[in-house]
């Protein structure tokens, strides 16, 4: 059977259904268990920016940054601490249900057989969240036992541990992991006042999943786990804590009927505190506390795929998630006490059906999708209490809803066994996140407005590629047009001292800003990513280029022709392996291109290159010592920056020497 991109090495890794033949079509690229295995300490996170186009909101990584700045995206579509791209987990969306952040604590990379990125909207079964792309991590399965444990800079300690182990007619798998450390200052060393400290963390999580057939053709999964996650900012009274639980059951059908059924349902509980300093940064006060922000998401998805034909693929189904949220949280202090005491939050809910048919005739490949959602929006509410009093004041916002159309169409050719052809183009859409509707924040002496107005941000992107794979090598390029309309944005309406309808007052040198749909972002954009072995020798690469530029009128005008907020238009990577009979070292670079810490593009994050480092040497047949370097020449990151020339950066350079087990 010919087909139209070339295949990459099949993994057998979990009990789901095969990958849809539609994917060849579009530009998808793996990480793999060998890689997912030796970032140890380091988080999917990290690998993740390994790879063309994938964008963290912030250059912060989960030990120091604040926990709800770590959106995901791809393809320059940031501008947005909520994630513009969906992660998922063994087919469960992984978004928070109140702020759509990711929480990367918990996730153990050891215990994921694969990651795969696939880029471009138009999603069929992955949902409304996939506007860029969706981000699939499946776990491992099978019977094993491995381990390993790191010691690191700053007093740091990293330790993970998983047994498999067949269990009735399927295999149970048991994962556990964590890691502390002391941290690092954040805030450069060259405008540090006494206030500012080392941000230590902790984070810890398990999971236990088994797999294994139920009936002739039927198999079941079934998960539960959990995770903690706490970490400072750097400053007293910047602490945050993070707690989830998770619990899933899908049924995989297989034979001539192929079809799937999941339910999951999910928990998070969030706790985090706002600091203040004085202009010489020497005492520090509280400015506000939020101390309880409770999320819950349930959600299903089916899919049949019917016999149709040995070169066609019919894929048929539904899939929805209902989410409730709110955050509670102390402000406006005086003293070092609260004065206010406010609650705001609400629902929020999506459904769809979607169908997608591919055929393959020949050299082609030919492939649509359609997708109708169903969206509410309710019992949005603000309240705020004056704790001296007793006064409440409350707001209730209407609820919506409405119905969004998708779609996809796809095509390509095999010119030959090594090259191969492909485009698409689609249609995407994004919920706003409770958190977006709802909350309004400070963050220092800046104040931003909810708005529970906010429409669903709509995507409209086009592609073409090429693929070619020979020899040992690999080479893939993407060409891409995206249009995001109505992308949700902070945007500045004034400057402070003032009052401002929704944060009440802002204090001198500080900004106003509300969520407000702009008109439109516009991205044009190349990638590239490649590979080659040879013998004991692995080089890989990617490259990212893209164009953004916000569409705005209005009270946005003057973000008219600016670059996004955090988006580079520059991104590349390179690494270098070597292996030889179970010994391995590796050199990883990384380089982020200039960008912008706010909307008007007034605060520059100047372009950044770190380098990697790793090995691995055999002490006994399953022992292995190892070793590690994060940003080995401590190159400068910096990964914030405020109005008053506060600048903050991202992780310096920390060593790690660990024993790994594996059996």
């Amino acid at each position: 059977m010919l087909i139209v991109a070339l295949p990459a090495e099949i993994v057998i890794t979990a009990r789901a259904l095969p990958d849809p033949v539609a994917e060849r079509l579009l530009g998808v690229s793996r990480i793999d268990r060998d890689r997912l295995e030796d970032a140890g300490g380091l988080g999917v996170e990290q690998v993740l920016r390994e790879a063309a186009g994938v964008i963290l909101f912030r250059r912060s990584d989960a030990r120091s940054g604040q926990p709800t700045s770590q959106g995901v995206t791809l393809r320059a579509l940031g501008g947005n601490a909520a994630s513009r791209a969906l992660l998922v987990l063994d087919g469960v969306p992984q978004s928070d249900p109140f702020g759509g952040w990711i929480n990367w604590p918990a996730y153990d990379p050891a215990a994921l057989a694969e990651v795969r990125i696939v880029r471009g909207g138009g999603s069929v079964a992955d949902g409304p969240g996939a506007l860029a792309g969706t981000i699939h991590m499946t776990s491992v399965v099978g019977a094993e036992i491995a381990g390993r444990v790191e010691l690191g800079s700053r007093s740091a300690l990293y330790g993970s541990a998983r047994a498999g182990m067949a269990l009735g007619s399927g295999s149970l798998m048991l994962s556990g992991y964590g890691g502390l450390g002391d941290g690092f200052v954040p805030v450069e060393a060259s405008v540090r006042g006494l206030a500012d400290r080392a941000s230590p963390y902790a984070f810890g999580g398990g999971r236990m999943r088994w797999a294994g057939d139920i009936a002739a053709g039927v198999a079941l999964e079934a998960a539960v786990g959990g995770f903690d996650d706490r970490r400072e900012r750097g400053l007293a009274f910047t602490d945050n804590r993070t707690r989830g639980l998770d619990a899933s059951l899908r049924l995989v059908g297989r034979g001539s009927w192929g079809w799937s059924a999941l339910v999951y349902g999910q928990r998070r509980e969030f706790e985090s505190s706002f600091a203040s300093t004085d202009r010489a940064r020497t005492t520090t006060t509280r400015t506000a506390l939020q101390y309880d922000v409770p999320g819950r998401a349930i959600g299903w998805s089916a899919e049949v795929r019917p016999p149709v034909g040995a070169r066609t693929e019919l894929r048929i189904g539904t899939d929805g998630r209902r989410m409730k949220g709110r955050s509670d949280e102390f402000g406006a202090y005086v003293a070092g006490q609260p004065t206010r005491d406010r609650s705001s939050g609400g629902q929020s809910a999506h459904a769809g059906l979607f169908a997608e048919l591919t055929r393959e005739e020949g050299r082609f490949t030919l492939s649509g999708t359609a997708r109708v959602d169903r969206w509410t929006i309710t019992k949005g509410a603000l309240r705020d209490r004056l704790i001296s009093t007793g006064a409440l004041t409350s707001e209730r916002f209407p609820d919506r809803s409405g119905w969004r159309p998708t779609g996809r169409i796809a095509a390509g050719a095999a010119l030959s066994n090594r090259v191969a052809l492909r485009s698409a183009a689609y249609l995407g859409w994004r919920l706003p996140t409770l958190n977006e509707l709802f909350r309004p924040f400070r963050a220092g002496t800046d104040a931003v407005a909810a708005n529970p107005a906010l429409a669903p941000e709509r995507l409209r992107g086009a592609e073409v590629g090429a693929d070619w794979r020979g020899g040992g090598a690999s080479l893939s390029l993407t060409a891409f047009a995206n249009r995001l309309l109505d992308p949700i944005a902070n945007v500045t309406l004034g400057t402070g001292p003032g009052s401002f309808p929704g944060v009440g007052f802002v204090a001198v040198g500080g900004s106003y800003r509300q969520r407000r749909n702009l008109d439109r972002i516009d991205v044009a954009g190349l990638e590239a990513s490649g590979s080659w072995r040879l013998g004991e020798w692995t080089l890989g690469g990617s490259l990212s280029l893209a164009d953004a530029r916000v569409r705005a009128m209005g009270a946005a005008a003057p973000l008219d022709g600016l670059r996004p907020a955090q988006t580079s238009s520059f991104g590349a990577g390179a690494s270098v392996g070597w292996e030889r009979e179970g010994r391995s070292a590796a050199l990883q670079l990384r380089h982020s291109g200039r960008a912008y810490e706010d909307d008007l593009n007034r605060l520059s994050l100047p372009a950044a290159t770190t380098i990697d480092a790793a090995a691995s040497w055999p002490l006994s047949r399953r022992i292995a010592l190892t070793a590690r370097a994060e940003n080995l020449f401590d190159a400068r990151v910096i990964a914030g920056r405020t109005g008053d020339g506060i600048t903050e950066r991202a992780t310096p350079r920390s060593l790690w020497l660990g024993l790994r087990l594996s059996r």
